[in-house]
């Protein structure tokens, strides 16, 4: 994989757009937000996948291998998973076919990293989605799996997938959006904040992975409309940007750069 410049971050006249507010909960200041939730994830790598298992009841790897499937992945796609994590969209990508040497995981987690490249022999990067350390047009495919509250800058994020990727790429953002009754609301709350905890027991009983959940719920509960990330995405100059919705909270949103 052939690095390419650093990008400079968003200027004056690109505006920051953050997937939601300030979180005064968990960090003091915006400043403090990148460390935050970079410590937190080194912290829970080791019950991550144990979590997210129980967030779906045992139903998020079908998922993520059939949101891929209907994506359109297939082998012979140069395929870049960002936030990459444990590696779990990076085994759904595997499933499908794709040989490992098409492959590239990028999270700015040194934890994640580290339980990732335990599980998938895949060349693995520590780095922020905003600034990719790749040339432009690396990329036939990018995903995300459930992080895209987790980044500093929509604008920024979703310029740089556009720019690693070639023409006619596609980006697939699988994301879990805030429901819209006050009854949907207060179920995934419950869920998140009393189910999870007690189906990924033991490992969800350690405080670090409580906090977890905490920061889920309230980035879920504070994140842009679906309708503002389609804007957002479109404003990047990315094409056919639309959105699918499964059991109502469960978003994949799906753009092509032009």
């Amino acid at each position: 994989m052939n690095p390419g410049p650093v990008p400079p971050l968003a200027t004056p006249n690109q505006p920051h757009l953050p997937p939601h507010p300030e979180l005064p909960e968990f960090y003091a200041m915006a400043e403090e937000r990148s460390r935050f939730v970079q410590t937190l994830f080194d912290r829970t790598a080791e019950a991550y996948d144990r979590v997210s298992a129980a967030i779906a009841f045992g139903a998020d790897r079908h998922y993520r291998r059939q949101a891929l499937q209907q994506a359109g992945l297939r082998p012979g796609a140069r395929l870049l998973d960002v936030a990459t994590g444990t590696g779990l969209v990076l085994q759904a990508a595997r499933e499908l076919g794709l040989p490992m040497c098409d492959l590239v995981g990028v999270d700015p987690s040194r934890g994640m990293l580290a339980a990732n490249h335990r599980r998938h022999p895949v060349a693995l990067v520590q780095a922020f989605g905003e600034r990719l350390p790749f040339a432009a047009g690396a990329f036939d495919f990018i995903t995300m799996g459930y992080a895209l509250r987790h980044v500093a800058d929509l604008r920024q994020f979703f310029a740089e997938l556009r720019r690693v990727l070639v023409p006619g790429g596609r980006v697939l953002l699988l994301e879990i959006s805030r429901p819209e009754s006050k009854l949907g609301r207060a179920m995934l709350r419950f869920h998140l904040l009393r189910v999870v905890p007690w189906l990924a027991r033991p490992l969800s009983g350690r405080a670090e992975a409580r906090q977890l959940l905490r920061y889920y719920w309230a980035t879920i509960d504070q994140c842009a409309p679906p309708a503002a990330i389609l804007e957002a995405l479109a404003a990047a100059g990315f094409q056919e940007a639309h959105r699918r919705v499964c059991h109502r909270i469960l978003s994949d949103y799906s753009a092509i750069k032009s």
